[in-house]
């Protein structure tokens, strides 16, 4: 069972599901018990309720007959289960030709397996290889679209922050 009700110190509207001793109001926290709050409507629908208590707090705010033109919130929830539109069509919408934008994707000079921002992609080097010299970790970021002085930047930071520790030319992850 669900049931719309108000407080009376601070007029909020909510929802209860079930029927507990006391409730407590979500905005200013006070406690009553449930037989002595102000029930507006009782029902075993949830959509019922919540469409009582947009409802009413569309009035409060002078907006009852916009709110009169919608639909039910179950009536909503099925309009957009159904409205989903994938990629393809989407561009299709906007008048793109959908294999020359997968195209355009295969020749992305990052290459496809890119994943994540140049920093972690480094940071990813230093935790697949094992105690890697400075020309492997170029390597394997250079093989992900990130350029060997962006690496030694971002090696040479991590050394001074304390993140990576570089010993005979080799580095790795504290």
């Amino acid at each position: 069972m669900y049931a719309v009700v108000g407080c009376s110190e601070c007029s909020n509207l909510w929802i209860i599901e079930g029927r507990s001793e006391t409730t407590q109001c979500p905005r200013c926290g006070s406690r009553k018990a449930y037989e002595k709050r102000k029930k507006f409507v009782e029902t075993d629908d949830a959509a019922h309720a919540r469409d009582v208590r947009a409802s009413m707090l569309a009035n409060r705010q002078g907006e009852g007959e916009a709110f009169a033109e919608l639909d039910s919130f179950a009536a909503l929830e099925d309009d957009v289960a159904d409205g989903v539109v994938d990629d393809a069509e989407y561009l299709e919408q906007a008048g793109l030709d959908v294999e020359e934008v997968e195209a355009a994707g295969d020749r992305d000079p990052r290459g496809p397996s890119r994943s994540g921002s140049k920093k972690e992609i480094v940071e990813g080097a230093l935790e697949v290889l094992d105690e890697p010299t400075e020309a492997e970790v170029v390597d394997y970021a250079s093989e992900r679209g990130v350029g060997a002085e962006y690496v030694r930047d971002v090696l040479e930071k991590l050394t001074r922050r304390g993140v990576v520790s570089e010993s005979r030319g080799r580095y790795r992850l504290l």
